[in-house]
């Protein structure tokens, strides 16, 4: 699986694009919520006269101040869209799902974090409110996608344990890009995946949206 490489549109990408959506929401309820603890700290500090309130006072500030920065910090490590695209692989998604208010894709990806070794193949969920430039919602409907993956656990370093589809067409407005994209991928890949399409809830059963196939 290789990069696909375009000139991503930041600003279509900030109204579409609902990973960096996501990213945003973590980051301002991050600060939030870190705001609404340290103002319980300073009002414990002037209200609770009490030998374990200013105890109480100083870890409630000092939480707030740590979940404020790691709100600010995750945010920041998704970077911009520029940076997602160009540095995750590409990959086939489908629409495997279609629901009243939104769509669940299924991508196929690669689970090896080191990507020269052979494809240990999985199939991955995400579930999509827009697709811009779709026709129509139809289950089956090709998606070009990056894979964007998540995190590893301690006892497997070697492999991804959350993989997100991100639909190329959240990046650009341009149709002509995405048709690029889709008839990049090798028909191998959209072979296997179509066979895969079968296994939706055994896929929407796993912790993590990613069932190894």
């Amino acid at each position: 699986m290789k990069i696909f490489k375009f000139d991503v549109d930041e600003s279509f990408a900030k109204a579409n694009n609902e990973l960096l959506r996501d990213a945003r929401r973590l980051l301002y309820s991050g600060l939030l919520l870190g705001a609404v603890l340290v103002a319980s700290g300073v009002a414990v500090y002037f209200l609770v006269d009490a030998a374990w309130g200013l105890t109480l006072a100083l870890g409630l500030g000092l939480f707030g101040v740590v979940v404020a920065v790691v709100g600010v910090l995750s945010a920041r490590k998704v970077g911009t869209a520029q940076h997602l695209y160009d540095t995750y692989p590409l990959a086939p998604a489908v629409i495997a799902e279609v629901n009243e208010r939104d769509m669940v894709l299924m991508a196929l990806v690669n689970t090896n974090v080191d990507p020269s070794l052979p494809p240990r193949w999985g199939a991955a969920l995400r579930t999509v409110s827009n697709i811009p430039g779709l026709p129509k919602r139809a289950v089956g409907t090709k998606i070009p996608v990056a894979a964007v993956s998540g995190h590893r656990s301690t006892g497997d370093q070697a492999h991804w344990q959350q993989i997100s589809p991100m639909p190329i067409a959240w990046g650009t407005p341009d149709q002509e890009v995405v048709k690029i994209a889709r008839t990049s991928i090798p028909e191998e890949q959209w072979h296997r995946l179509d066979r895969a399409r079968k296994r939706l809830s055994d896929v929407k059963n796993t912790k993590y949206d990613l069932l190894v196939l």
